[in-house]
């Protein structure tokens, strides 16, 4: 049986909370993947970026619908879902702009075990994880290479 560890990629590219949105696109642009793991400086993962998260910067800023009681304006979306649109849409580092609760793999995960992770929450990568030092990334790709062995 596979494990993480045999197919995953350990030579990472990872970016820290302090590198700005216009250096993270210049990221993506210049590589073949869509997911930037962030760690402090002891190599821990704090968080994680993907493509998608600076594409929806570029999106208009959908104002939710809300109704009025007694006085009182209620939006319907939530409270906190406008503020963490605008959050989103205004932020300038990858530290205001990372998703913080990331889902993560250990090096000695079945492959299987991470296939159905990324399936069941739609992901096309996972950080791979000793502790909470970030190790190598694994992502459909090098699932669907793994079928070859």
């Amino acid at each position: 049986m596979l494990i993480v560890a045999d197919i995953m990629t350990s030579k990472v590219v990872s970016i820290k909370g302090n590198t700005t949105v216009r250096e993270m696109a210049g990221i993506f642009d210049t590589q073949s993947f869509g997911t930037l793991p962030i760690v402090d400086d002891a190599g821990n993962l704090t968080g994680i970026v993907t493509a998608s998260d600076l594409v929806e910067q570029d999106r208009p800023l959908h104002i939710p619908t809300v109704i009025s009681l007694f006085d009182w304006v209620i939006p319907l979306g939530g409270e906190g879902t406008l503020q963490r649109e605008l959050d989103k849409i205004t932020a300038q580092t990858a530290s205001e702009l990372a998703s913080t609760d990331v889902v993560t793999v250990a090096p000695s995960d079945s492959v299987s075990a991470a296939a159905e992770i990324m399936s069941s929450k739609k992901l096309h990568a996972l950080p791979v994880v000793e502790g909470k030092k970030l190790v190598g990334m694994v992502s459909r790709i090098d699932i669907i290479r793994s079928m070859n062995r």
